[in-house]
């Protein structure tokens, strides 16, 4: 059975930073990731990385954010600097099947930003 935990979330001052982490487990995975859901708005992707370590980000977060990935250890990382209240959201964890096209989502941890 294929679990996603997401750990690091919490509440930071405007400018600060956090780290988002994502243990998968029961599957082997292609391209892994984050998305964010803030109140009253949709999911948004975050940030992608393919199992090679390709990377690609949404604008708003482009030069804040930077993902990565640890394939030995299944784990997928979010590092949010100079954090906004607009980055205020609960950021979802995502991975791909490696072999298939099955995606996977993790429960979803609060990041909060005040201002």
């Amino acid at each position: 059975q294929v679990q996603l935990v997401e750990s690091g979330g919490g509440l930071v001052q405007a400018g600060g930073s956090l780290r988002l982490s994502c243990l998968g487990s029961g599957g082997i995975f292609g391209v892994m990731g984050w998305y964010r859901q803030a109140p009253g708005k949709q999911r948004e992707l975050v940030a992608s990385i393919s199992h090679g370590g390709t990377t690609g980000y949404a604008d708003p977060v482009k030069a804040r954010f930077t993902i990565s990935r640890d394939n030995a250890k299944n784990t997928v990382y979010l590092q949010l600097n100079s954090l906004k209240p607009e980055d205020t959201a609960v950021y979802y964890c995502f991975a791909q099947g490696r072999y298939s096209i099955q995606a996977y989502w993790g429960q979803g941890t609060q990041v909060t930003v005040s201002s």
